[in-house]
């Protein structure tokens, strides 16, 4: 899953084109930018292949925006109390971000089993995440942070593992060069190296 910090509105459609012929269809766009309300909305409305989240979600209110905007899905690096309420009422699929036996505990108490371990590679990789799954066996994970081309696999091939987040699919220095064949290439090399990742 491509994180990505888009800083431009007109480098949206293009950017979500090019990760979309690289084979990866499922997008993150961060709430890191003021433009990435707008970036998610001309994704949707423009890029039907690709299936478009948000992610960055601190609030209830970001929660409501990702909703009002027809996300497929919503992200958070952590969740506090009023999140995790506000996202357990929430019709959106949502994966909150945990880095502690804790943290998981609260968010499997909210219903979600799904979470995205963040920051992934500095708070133990996956040893940790191999910690957890012993007394948490129902809880899956997405990976993000310290995740890049050389690791994926490794990530990719832990049972408890449902996907990876990163943003080596597009980076920032591509974004904003306009280098969509480039971002492509990356995706292209990126799946099918994984695509031969043990599972």
């Amino acid at each position: 899953v491509p994180v990505l910090t888009i800083e431009r509105v007109e480098h949206a459609v293009p950017l979500a084109r090019a990760l979309v012929k690289g084979g990866v269809r499922t997008l993150e766009v961060t709430l890191r930018t003021p433009a990435a309300v707008d970036a998610a909305k001309a994704i949707i409305a423009e890029v039907p292949d690709a299936i478009v989240g948000v992610g960055t979600i601190l609030t209830a209110a970001d929660l409501a925006r990702a909703e009002a905007l027809g996300a497929k899905f919503g992200i958070s690096p952590g969740a506090t109390p009023e999140l995790l309420k506000a996202a357990a009422a929430s019709s959106l699929p949502f994966a909150p971000g945990i880095a502690t036996a804790s943290e998981l505990m609260a968010a499997l108490a909210h219903g979600f089993e799904v979470v995205k371990f963040f920051p992934a590679e500095s708070s133990g990789g996956i040893k940790a995440l191999r910690a957890l799954a012993g007394p948490f066996p129902q809880a899956r994970f997405c990976p993000t942070g310290g995740i890049g081309e050389a690791n994926a696999a490794a990530w990719l091939a832990e049972p408890n593992v449902i996907a990876v987040g990163g943003s080596w699919l597009c980076p920032p220095a591509e974004i904003r060069s306009g280098n969509w064949s480039g971002i492509t290439a990356i995706c292209e090399r990126s799946m099918k190296s994984l695509k031969g990742a043990p599972r």
